[in-house]
């Protein structure tokens, strides 16, 4: 069978397999029933995010400890030579230097003005004050290494790995579109195939006849590709009416629907926002499944009374997480004929760390290796465990700070996927309200 009737044959599985959205409701956002590949279904899972992890997730971000993230954004992409530097006009970053800037300016995080207007939507904000230099130093000292990893972790040590302030370049609409970001995409999805005898064309679909391990794979990839489209459409950027009116970001329900509505995508939108469930749900039970690990955490950052309180939120956190009865059950796989798949996993989320060097844009750069980093953290920790003769369960990982870090961030933003879709249910109930 040739590459394009495949391909044609497994999109027409999904299809079928996703067809009982059809025809349910006319709005994107109206999702019930099990979280497929998990314990717990939409409706529990909504309710456990609004009210117990989005609101202590937002608080706990925005502390020391995790508003940093030290990354290389300079390294080259290994898979093909065109797209390792920004595709976008003008877009290179260019961080102004400290003693130049207004102290007004440093502290309330704008940067250099600039006169192309791509240029400053991907552009990555890489001031910081001379004060939290000298803390991330001590913070460096302060760092243990890691052994197995799920990603290909950026050299801490050298000289092209600075820390970037996320609240400063928070994951937003940049302009990022075309052949680059197409290319990244497809080869995430489709060059990461299991050699299992079946042959198969991958894509951001998920077809039927995957084993449970497969299957997670590729639905934590969507939930992520989700969770991404999500949020360039709830801060979409919108330019100022007047010549001195200032941008703002804002959601854009057309461009949401383009991405998601059902009847525009054939039917599969609701299932790929099903798939952010599934990758959320899986990253709160890696935080669970690691609470004795962080309970001995210091979350060091020289401020002592800093460091209690990020500790206080985090245990707060995972004890939040813990009063779900279920959320992801991580128990059944890679376990008798699907053991040998674990290092195949593991490789190929590996490789997927490497294909995010070659994002063409600065800050989607960034936020993708911080997520993709986020879910290999998690990974690690969900099967870094094994058992020993008198059947006990023993821990076989450490975390680096950038890997706490990565983890709890790459939560916040499924947690934060799925709160904006609190927001587009409501102006697709206005719109409704509108037309009649």
């Amino acid at each position: 069978m040739g590459r394009s009737r495949l391909l044609f044959y497994l999109v027409s599985l999904l299809v079928s397999a996703t067809s009982d959205y059809h025809n349910t409701s006319r709005r994107v956002c109206d999702l019930k029933g099990i979280v497929d590949d998990c314990v717990c279904d939409v409706e529990t899972t909504n309710r456990l995010n609004a009210v117990h992890i989005y609101p202590k997730l937002k608080r706990l971000l925005e502390r020391d400890y995790f508003r940093y993230f030290k990354v290389d954004l300079t390294k080259s992409c290994l898979f093909w030579p065109d797209d390792g530097r920004c595709v976008l006009r003008d877009c290179s970053v260019e961080s102004c230097p400290i003693d130049e800037l207004p102290r007004g300016l440093v502290d309330d995080g704008y940067d250099c003005e600039h006169n192309n207007e791509k240029q400053f939507l991907s552009e990555v904000d890489q001031s910081v004050s001379e004060r939290e230099q000298v803390a991330f130093a001590t913070w460096d000292n302060h760092d243990d290494a890691a052994p197995e990893n799920f990603c290909e972790l950026d050299d801490e040590r050298s000289d092209a790995t600075l820390y970037v302030d996320l609240l400063k370049n928070p994951e937003r609409y940049t302009g990022y579109a075309g052949a680059s970001p197409r290319r990244v995409w497809r080869s995430i999805y489709e060059e990461n195939c299991f050699p299992n005898g079946r042959p198969k064309v991958y894509s951001r679909f998920t077809p039927s006849g995957l084993c449970r391990e497969e299957r997670v794979f590729y639905r934590a990839i969507s939930g992520l590709h989700s969770s991404i489209n999500i949020h360039l459409c709830a801060k979409y950027f919108h330019k100022g009416a007047g010549p001195f009116s200032k941008p703002t970001w804002s959601p854009n329900l057309s461009e949401f629907k383009r991405r998601f509505d059902s009847e525009m995508t054939r039917g599969r939108g609701p299932g790929w926002l099903k798939n952010l469930y599934m990758i959320y749900l899986l990253s709160l039970r890696a935080i669970v499944k690691a609470g004795s690990y962080l309970e001995k955490e210091t979350f060091y950052t020289g401020n002592d009374e800093e460091d209690r309180r990020v500790k206080e939120d985090v245990l707060q956190l995972i004890e939040s997480a813990r009063s779900c009865p279920g959320t992801f059950d991580e128990s059944d796989m890679f376990r008798g004929e699907s053991a040998s798949l674990k290092e195949e996993f593991r490789l190929h989320f590996r490789n997927i760390s490497r294909i995010m060097d070659c994002v063409g844009c600065d800050k989607c750069k960034l936020w993708g290796k911080l997520q993709t980093l986020g879910i290999g953290t998690g990974l690690k920790i969900l099967f870094s465990w094994e058992l020993d003769q008198s059947r006990n369960v023993t821990q076989r990982f450490q975390l680096r700070r950038n890997e706490i870090v990565a983890l709890f961030n790459v939560l916040g933003r499924f947690s934060s996927s799925i709160n904006a879709l609190k927001t587009f249910r409501k102006l697709e109930e206005e719109e409704e309200k509108g037309s009649t």
